[in-house]
């Protein structure tokens, strides 16, 4: 498992112990040839196998370890490389302050559903990326997923088979033996998300028991469940996860359609007629005063009155100076 001061494949310096897993101890180490500081773990070999077999386990990790350094992510802890040493497979990771999740929810407690949905957001992100690669987790689990103390997310072990996933988290189909792929990391991310809000397995420490009923899950209920569907056909894709969960964050849950739902048919839209341009109105002629006043019956009687009214006191006017002068 290695000893403090080892040089592992002769440029890695084991330091100490940071962390320990079913498979194994994660190491603090340093790079002599690169001047950096890295994590290191002796991968996972089954004890107890005949030494054909023991050979067969060995390269197996290490083709996982080789195969884990195609996912690069954001979210993801990067692996440098994998090594031999000794003839036993060595991962050489990216070392990042953090603590694992099931750590975290023991001292702290359980996370608030929209807590839980924007963990979900990065963890869904991460396996996007692997699955793009062609490699699935296997082990979703909360001791995979690291919290960063500078507030980022990481998931670690991608591709990397280990001692195996814990029981709680494991797909329905990969323990009756089945291959882990997508489908099967998606129950997985289920399980953990759920155990992030409610702080127990949704079905048992054994992954055995009936599903128990969410009591804290609140708007993130019906994509736990959907993650949890029995059937791994059912449940929902992870672009369809990360809508729900960016839904829920953004207090849009009700207006998100579930990945589950009857597509309608579309009908088609019908053509619009093509517009025809009309020709500009043609301009009025302009109307002389005559013209004005013999169009409005109104305006004439108006005027001949007051030519009434000035000729008649021009008369009067005339008659007065005939009578007085």
């Amino acid at each position: 498992m290695g000893t403090e001061g080892e040089l592992v494949a002769g440029r890695y310096r084991l330091d100490q112990p940071i962390g320990r897993g079913r498979a194994g101890i994660v190491w603090l180490a340093y790079d002599i040839k690169l001047n950096r500081t890295v994590a290191a773990k002796r991968m996972y070999v089954p004890p107890g196998l005949d030494p054909a077999r023991a050979e067969q386990a060995r390269a197996i990790a290490f083709q996982e370890g080789q195969d884990a350094t195609r996912v690069v992510h954001g979210c993801v802890i990067t692996v440098h490389e994998a090594v031999l040493d000794g003839g036993q497979p060595w991962l050489v990771m990216e070392y990042v302050p953090s603590r694992n999740m099931a750590d975290f929810l023991g001292e702290h407690g359980q996370l608030t559903p929209e807590q839980a949905s924007f963990l979900g957001i990065q963890l869904a992100t991460a396996l996007t990326a692997a699955h793009n690669a062609g490699l699935a987790h296997r082990s979703v689990e909360p001791g995979n997923v690291l919290l960063a103390d500078d507030g980022g997310v990481k998931v670690t072990d991608f591709g990397i088979s280990g001692a195996g996933a814990s029981p709680a988290y494991r797909a329905p189909e990969v323990a009756r033996g089945q291959r882990a792929g997508s489908a099967s990391d998606a129950f997985s991310l289920g399980a953990t998300l759920y155990t992030a809000v409610e702080g127990v397995p949704p079905f048992g420490e054994q992954g055995t028991g009936e599903l128990r009923s969410p009591q804290r899950a609140g708007a993130l209920t019906g994509a736990l469940l959907k993650l949890l569907r029995a059937d791994p056909t059912a449940r929902p894709t992870m672009a369809d996860t990360i809508a729900s969960l960016q839904a829920i964050t953004q207090g849009r849950q009700s207006a998100f359609i579930p990945p589950t739902a009857p597509v309608m048919p579309t009908i088609p839209a019908m053509p619009r007629p093509p517009l025809v341009q009309q020709p500009p109105p043609a301009p009025r002629p302009s109307r002389a005063p005559m013209d004005v006043i013999r169009s409005s019956p109104k305006l004439r009687m108006w005027i001949l009155t007051v030519l009434a009214i000035l000729t008649a006191a021009a008369i009067g006017i005339g008659i007065a100076e005939l009578l007085f002068v």
